[in-house]
């Protein structure tokens, strides 16, 4: 699977801005945290906001050059380690629902870029 375009829920679009304000990171490397984040937290359910009003990121941008480690991480977090054939939206879907958990954990979190540094470095 490879994604060049990536557009997360207008929700999460503003609560990307106003972390990214709070810590001073940029609004991918604050899309990556969430990720993560999410990803601890386990397995997500439900269905995704609309995204027709979101931030569109290039999935350079968002990813880097670690674009299949995040999917190989998604599919590990959702399926276990058992190879699960499952089609692209269904993926794109689930990665969207972890950014907005994560976004949503982040918010709570990062107030400052000292929080943002303390986060980073595992001491938060």
């Amino acid at each position: 699977m490879h994604i060049n375009k990536f557009r997360i829920s207008s929700t999460a679009t503003g609560q990307v801005r106003i972390i990214s304000q709070r810590s001073g990171l940029t609004p991918n490397l604050v899309c990556r945290m969430a990720i993560l984040s999410s990803f601890e937290a386990g397995p997500i359910s439900g269905v995704a906001d609309d995204t027709s009003e979101g931030q569109e990121f290039n999935a350079y941008t968002l990813f880097g050059d670690f674009q299949p480690l995040f999917i190989d991480l998604l599919k590990y977090v959702e399926f276990g380690p058992e190879e699960i054939e499952t089609d692209d939206t269904d993926l794109l879907d689930r990665l969207r629902l972890h950014i907005d958990r994560g976004v949503r954990q982040l918010s709570v979190r990062l107030k400052s870029p000292a929080d943002a540094a303390e986060l980073v470095a595992g001491s938060a």
